[in-house]
């Protein structure tokens, strides 16, 4: 059973959760940087029903693309799965286009730059770093400095961990 958030006492990390699913992310994350779950974001009711009765005290943001970022509760650490059809090499290699269900990562890049969490977890498939990915800018944004061509430099660094070779 989850513990309750108690915040006088419980100096754990804060966790927020995007595209929770049922939360098996999640139960990594709080694992390995002996954290807790304060809120996640899961538009599909049915397995929302089922993140939130495991995690009663965490509120559940709902659709990722109708979330107001300036108003939700910081978090130390952000961890989400984006879909992965359009990266996928059995999908549509479509990337990370707006308009693609793949495309959806870049409300999770919003979150990241309005809520400047100390660590981000993604989950994905590996095609996602050679998938195209353009980053729109949002309508009320009028940052010049952000890169229009691709969004992932060939000099990027990721980590990939194989669970069955580690890191």
């Amino acid at each position: 059973m989850h513990e309750p958030n108690n915040e006088s006492t419980d100096r754990r990390l804060r966790v927020g959760s995007l595209f929770s699913g049922y939360g098996r992310l999640d139960l990594a994350v709080e694992e390995v940087f002996d954290a807790h779950a304060v809120w996640f974001s899961q538009s599909k009711e049915p397995v929302a029903r089922v993140f939130a009765h495991h995690r009663p005290d965490g509120p559940n943001l709902g659709d990722i693309t109708a979330i107001d970022w300036s108003s939700v509760e910081p978090v130390d650490v952000l961890c989400g799965g984006f879909p992965c059809q359009d990266v996928s090499a059995v999908g549509k290699m479509a990337g990370l286009a707006p308009g693609t269900r793949s495309g959806l990562w870049a409300h999770m890049a919003t979150a990241i730059e309005t809520l400047q969490p100390e660590w981000v977890v993604i989950e994905n498939v590996r095609g996602l770093l050679s998938g195209p990915a353009i980053r729109p800018a949002p309508e009320r944004d009028k940052n010049d400095r952000r890169n229009p061509e691709l969004a992932t430099p060939d000099d990027a660094t990721f980590a990939v961990w194989n669970p069955t070779r580690g890191v």
